[in-house]
């Protein structure tokens, strides 16, 4: 009786929403609700969450898009962006709009038939606030819900705007503004509560997700990821536990574990899991002098959506030193399992190796590498624990050591997809290494990275060392029950990857760095379609129907202009100097993009100065530079994200120590986000740091 009831139930709820999804006059109304959310797989017209479904596997039912239509597609219509940092959003639509954020928190809203701007929201992100995002001052997206859009800010404020005008209707602020957080995540609506984490690992802080009423905006509950201070009691029982995995004083650290991006949701087991992120320093030698697993860093962790209580984990990285975060994309999926099926949740975080967990129990079923490792050798299937290479533990043996993968991670936060069609996960993937040595030098410090290791000697081995492996980006297809690679495809543009979108047509979309939007087929990989976009992409796309012809929206822009393969570009929009833009394409589309305007280069032919600085300032400039500078414009100061941060070997700027100084210590561009930074460094460090750009210009030229 009870399965004839939900048949009859779920039978209803698909004649409203195809009801719904049949109007004809948006209304711009975000008339999202719970039924809505738990029953988006029934709705494929619309794109109602980040990963369109709750249980995040960016796979859509849609096939009007296909291997015999898909040589029609063309841009229906484009959207220029006003900001040029990076764009990570996933577009939502729904009800007749299309909304995305952008760089500094901004928030947009279209309607979708026309592209037509509707309104504009931006919540004046004071741009000193750049300083305390660890990469970019970036957004991953909105949630929508009863009439409502909600954002997370970079500054901490998670804000409710009026789904058809834009109009504030509250905000919140969800941490210490004297604190080192941001929030650069998606927020995710689950039964009436706005979940939101924040990042801020690199600075010093204490991970935690909370819970805002979404009519209000009134905290209903928060989970902590670490334990605190043990003479201020703990806020949630299961810290006890926790507690007992960490050693010396780490509370005065902060302790890292911040949940900064991935979220998904079971509606059948009503649990909520999140990803936790590294430890703050990564050298655990310094947050926890004894050892131990240090939960929850580095974890997968199931949670009760109505209250916040703990139910399961399951840690990646015990005792994690490498900065590998399990803040990657977690998906929900149905897996048939030595002939049984089985109710899982996977993740490929960045330590190299894909996780296939039971989602009621969080039992580990198993873990292979999907890219190259050293750090371990294998996952110990009856403990769940990694085997681990006693050579990667660089601050226990004290001796440096290049390890794989990198801080950078086998894969990063750009979401990967599970296609219920071909059964394979699409991993947006990189190999990559990096040299881990203890910084026997280091302090803490409230508005730096507090890592605890030698950046410098790190970049240092890595540069020396002949022989290291061919580094390269991937699109790979990975099978999750066999644990096996099925094809890969490598990106001519090396600098980085992008998100992913499946469909039932057996297509897998992905932009990429060198200008270039493509659909590959999903069982070979082979190459079906390409078009240029005169920008790189990070963000994942998204697809929907409108007045029955499916649509696919994508928003490029990236830290870089494509500067290699067939979408190299060399000039920019008036918008913007990355050239940031939404792009929405369908069958039959023939809009152009618009030729540019030569970008003019943001730096002037001068003769390289020289410096009678000693070897000594010339080293301390080095490690003050990587410590305080690397994250932005690069190591060895070689940017590759030049139209966003300049490459400073080729900046003007460094000429004379008045004209660096008016940047580096009184904020002259703090509107363009580089803020002063005279209370971060100390006396005589950014002439030290000038003094070795200096030297690296000249050893390049």
């Amino acid at each position: 009786m009870k399965n004839i009831c939900k048949t009859i139930l779920s039978l209803f709820v698909v004649l409203n929403l195809s009801n719904s999804a049949a109007q004809t006059v948006a209304d711009y109304g975000a008339d999202v609700n719970e039924q809505r959310l738990v029953n988006a797989s029934e709705e494929p017209e619309v794109w109602l969450s980040y990963g369109r479904t709750y249980d995040e596997q960016r796979y859509s039912p849609l096939d009007q898009i296909n291997k015999d239509t898909i040589d029609q597609v063309g841009l229906a219509w484009f959207a220029d962006m006003t900001t040029s940092r990076g764009q990570e959003a996933t577009p939502i639509v729904v009800d007749g709009a299309l909304y995305i954020s952008t760089s500094w928190s901004n928030v947009w809203a279209f309607d979708v038939r026309t592209g037509e701007l509707l309104w504009e929201f931006d919540p004046e992100v004071d741009r000193a606030m750049g300083l305390k995002a660890c990469c970019d001052v970036v957004n991953r997206g909105v949630a929508v819900w009863e009439g409502k859009v909600f954002v997370g800010a970079l500054d901490g404020r998670l804000i409710a705007l009026d789904s058809q005008t834009g109009e504030k209707l509250w905000e919140t602020q969800t941490f210490d503004p004297e604190m080192n957080y941001t929030i650069t995540g998606a927020p995710r609506v689950i039964k009436g509560n706005v979940i939101i984490g924040n990042g801020g690992a690199e600075y010093g802080v204490r991970g935690y997700v909370t819970a805002y009423d979404a009519v209000t905006g009134d905290l209903n509950w928060r989970f902590f990821t670490v334990p605190g201070n043990p003479a201020d009691g703990y806020e949630q029982n299961i810290l006890f536990d926790a507690a007992s995995t960490w050693t010396g004083q780490w509370w005065n650290l902060g302790g890292g574990g911040t949940v900064w991006d991935a979220m998904a949701y079971d509606t059948e087991l009503d649990l909520l899991y999140i990803g936790v992120g590294n430890g703050s320093p990564w050298n655990q030698s310094f947050r926890s002098p004894g050892g131990g697993d240090n939960l929850f860093l580095t974890s997968i962790v199931a949670l009760d959506p109505d209250d916040g209580t703990y139910r399961w984990h399951y840690q990646t990285v015990p005792g994690e030193t490498w900065d590998y975060t399990a803040t990657q994309h977690i998906m929900l999926a149905d897996l048939d399992i030595a002939g049984e099926e089985r109710r899982v949740v996977m993740q490929a975080p960045k330590n190299g190796f894909f996780y296939v967990l039971d989602a009621a129990t969080g039992q580990l079923i198993s873990a292979e590498n999907y890219v190259p490792v050293n750090w371990a050798t294998h996952i110990d299937l009856e403990s769940g624990r990694p085997v681990e290479n006693p050579d990667a533990r660089y601050n226990e043996t004290g001796i440096p050591f290049i390890v794989s993968p990198s801080a950078l991670g086998g894969h990063n936060w750009y979401p990967m997809s599970f296609s219920q069609n071909s059964k394979l996960v699409y991993i947006p993937i990189t190999e990559n290494y990096m040299g881990y040595a203890n910084d026997s030098e280091f302090v803490v410090s409230a508005t730096s990275w507090n890592l605890g290791i030698d950046m410098a000697r790190g970049f240092g081995m890595v540069r020396n060392t002949p022989g290291l492996p061919e580094q390269g980006t991937f699109l790979q297809a990975w099978d999750p029950v066999t644990q096996q690679e099925v094809w890969r495809v490598k990106h001519e543009a090396a600098s980085g990857p992008a998100g992913v979108l499946s469909t039932a047509a057996g297509l897998v979309f992905q932009g990429n760095r060198a200008g270039e939007f493509v659909a590959y087929d999903d069982r070979t990989g082979e190459k079906v379609w390409s078009t240029l976009t005169q920008a790189g992409t990070m963000a994942a796309p998204s697809t929907f129907e409108v007045d029955g012809q499916q649509h696919v929206a994508l928003l490029v822009g990236s830290p870089a202009l494509p500067r290699e393969g067939p979408g190299a570009a060399a000039a920019t929009t008036l918008a913007s100097t990355n050239n940031s833009r939404l792009l929405v394409y369908r069958i039959g589309g023939e809009i152009q993009l618009p030729n540019m305007p030569v970008r003019t280069a943001s730096d002037v032919e001068f003769e390289i100065p020289q410096t009678d600085a000693s070897n000594e300032v010339i080293a301390s400039g080095e490690l003050s530079y990587n410590r305080n500078c690397a994250v932005c414009h690069g190591s060895d100061s070689i940017s590759l994200r030049p139209d966003t941060y300049p490459d400073l070997r080729r900046s003007s700027r460094m000429i004379t120590e008045e004209s660096w100084g008016a940047v580096v210590l009184e904020g002259e561009l703090q509107d363009n986000g580089m803020i002063s930074f005279a209370n971060v460094l100390e006396n005589g460090e950014a002439e030290a740091i000038r003094a070795y750009i200096i030297s690296r210009a000249n050893a390049e030229n």
